[in-house]
């Protein structure tokens, strides 16, 4: 039943004119006081909030409306949410969102005009998404809903549910509604402009922070290695806390995702991670970067300027390379370490900042100590919970198990399937000592995807600093023989891997007879019965 149109003949008889008696309670004369104090806050501030705290509690006092709602319009999302409401729970109220032309809210919107149930256990169109009458007995409820339209754009609804015994009283509430939709409009309109886009904002803000927590959590860090658990096990334990932290390794290991890690599951996650580069900031620069400086401060300061101390307030600072910073702005940031304030460049005002401290080097800073290029008390402030990550080369399988995270990264990035590394390569890869560390390691599988074929890295796919007689295990030394030689061995392994042993369907995939196979398997010093077993390369 659509529009302000009930069937007449509905009515219980006896009771035609009960809406007009005010001796029966249901009289509407006493509405009127709505509608003077909506007017009287459209005259002066338009407050949504006023606006709708006064529709809500008159529904509720003086029209007997068991519940009551506001929803509004989002465009921009095409939802349609609660904004405020009676006789509903909090999870009540997070359950009521609707897509245009979805139930009778949704067909409202799509409408723009208003839809009465005189029973809403007969309306299919009634969905309850807020699971309000579950389990509940509403053979008498009825309910109905008007929309808020601006110049024919639709903004919202008022809806509302009670049970009628007069179905022109019912009419007549709807028309009322319908009256103070049209009353409020302008400020709804107001509202959704002011307020709606940085509701999106925060939201969006929000869950860009749950998903950093939920990267840069311990458990998503690659690796399952003695070495790593134990720097798991450091960050769970000093993660909750505010300390400062002094993050120690060789470049390349990580150490940045650990402090983001210790960020965002700490007390100040919601708060701003700011990294600052110290051995990208110049000498004379430093400074001003770190702590800020004031209009006027130097030629260029044309304003006032917030460093990354100043940024960081409320949640944590990032110092990478900590060991890079000269001694003067080492002094500065001892202060800053010791009392959580400093002044800008240029300035005479103490700033005082609520920040925590991560910092990080691939230096050994008690060497630097003793040779007098870092100070000593800045050395101790720092060092409260320093946390080792280990180079890679020391963590040992956790290369193939990153260079399997890297290949499904880079694989899906470049849109080139990669189900696997081969034999060889792993060994390479296992053998090599890795001096840049998880970065190099990373460099090196994004190469290899783009260079490999048939959906497989192979040796040779390898940059050439891997390829060296030891970690091949074929001891060429440049020559082509001994390159077709390496090649042969590998493609005769990778046969007898995918055919687990089986010379006949390996020759079969290699185009050579059974015979021709077995005489290059003895050449190379392999036997089917390891594939059969282990499954993995004969070489170690």
């Amino acid at each position: 039943m659509t529009a302000l149109d009930v069937d007449r003949h509905a009515e219980p008889e006896g009771l035609v004119d009960e809406f007009t008696h005010c001796f029966t309670g249901e009289c509407r004369v006493n509405v009127l006081q709505i509608l003077f104090r909506i007017n009287q806050v459209l005259t002066q501030n338009a407050d949504l909030a006023t606006l709708v705290s006064i529709v809500l509690d008159g529904m509720r006092q003086q029209m007997r409306m068991q519940r009551g709602v506001m929803m509004l319009y989002d465009h921009r999302s095409d939802a349609i949410f609660i904004h405020d409401s009676f006789g509903l729970t909090d999870e009540e109220k997070g359950r009521g969102i609707y897509a245009p032309g979805e139930g009778i809210t949704g067909k409202v919107v799509e409408t723009g005009k208003p839809i009465i149930i005189p029973r809403v256990i007969d309306s299919p169109d009634f969905l309850d998404r807020t699971r309000a009458h579950k389990g509940r007995k509403q053979d008498k409820l009825a309910f109905f809903c008007v929309p808020i339209v601006l110049a024919q754009k639709v903004l919202g609804t008022i809806c509302a549910e009670r049970v009628y015994m007069n179905q022109r009283l019912l009419k007549q509430d709807a028309e009322l509604l319908a009256m103070v939709a049209s009353l409020i409009a302008p400020a709804v309109e107001l509202y959704l402009i002011e307020n709606v886009d940085k509701v999106r904002l925060e939201a969006e803000n929000r869950r860009l922070k749950s998903e950093l927590k939920q990267r840069f959590r311990p458990a998503n860090i690659i690796g399952n290695s003695k070495p790593m658990q134990d720097v798991y096990a450091m960050v769970h334990k000093v993660a909750s806390t505010k300390a400062t932290v002094l993050l120690l390794g060789e470049s390349g290991v990580g150490k940045e995702l650990v402090a983001s890690a210790l960020h965002y599951n700490s007390p100040v996650a919601d708060g701003p991670f700011i990294k600052a580069n110290c051995a990208a900031l110049p000498e004379a620069l430093a400074e001003s970067e770190l702590f800020g400086h004031e209009r006027g401060a130097f030629t260029s300061a044309v304003a006032t300027h917030k460093g990354y101390f100043e940024q960081a307030s409320g949640g944590t600072i990032f110092l990478d390379e900590v060991g890079e910073l000269s001694l003067p702005t080492q002094a500065k940031l001892l202060r800053v370490l010791q009392e959580r304030t400093f002044e800008r460049v240029g300035g005479a005002r103490s700033v005082k900042v609520d920040v925590r401290i991560i910092a990080a080097t691939n230096r050994n800073l008690a060497e630097m100590v003793a040779a007098g290029t870092f100070r000593e008390d800045l050395f101790y402030r720092l060092n409260v919970f320093p946390i080792t990550i280990p180079p890679l080369r020391d963590r040992g399988s956790d290369v193939i198990t990153l260079a399997d995270h890297f290949v499904t990264t880079y694989s899906a990035e470049i849109g080139k399937p990669i189900r696997r590394i081969s034999t060889p390569a792993i060994n390479m890869l296992m053998s090599y000592h890795w001096p840049g560390n998880v970065r190099e390691l990373e460099n090196v599988i994004e190469r290899s995807v783009i260079l490999a074929e048939e959906g497989v890295i192979h040796g040779y796919d390898l940059p050439p600093s891997l390829q060296t007689p030891t970690e091949t295990g074929t001891g060429f030394s440049g020559t082509l023989e001994d390159r077709v030689t390496a090649v042969e061995y590998e493609m005769i392994v990778e046969a007898l891997k995918a055919s687990s042993g089986n010379v006949g369907q390996a020759a079969t995939a290699l185009g050579l007879t059974r015979r021709m196979l077995g005489l290059r398997m003895d050449r190379h010093g392999l036997t089917y019965k390891t594939f059969r077993t282990a499954g993995l390369h004969p070489r170690s």
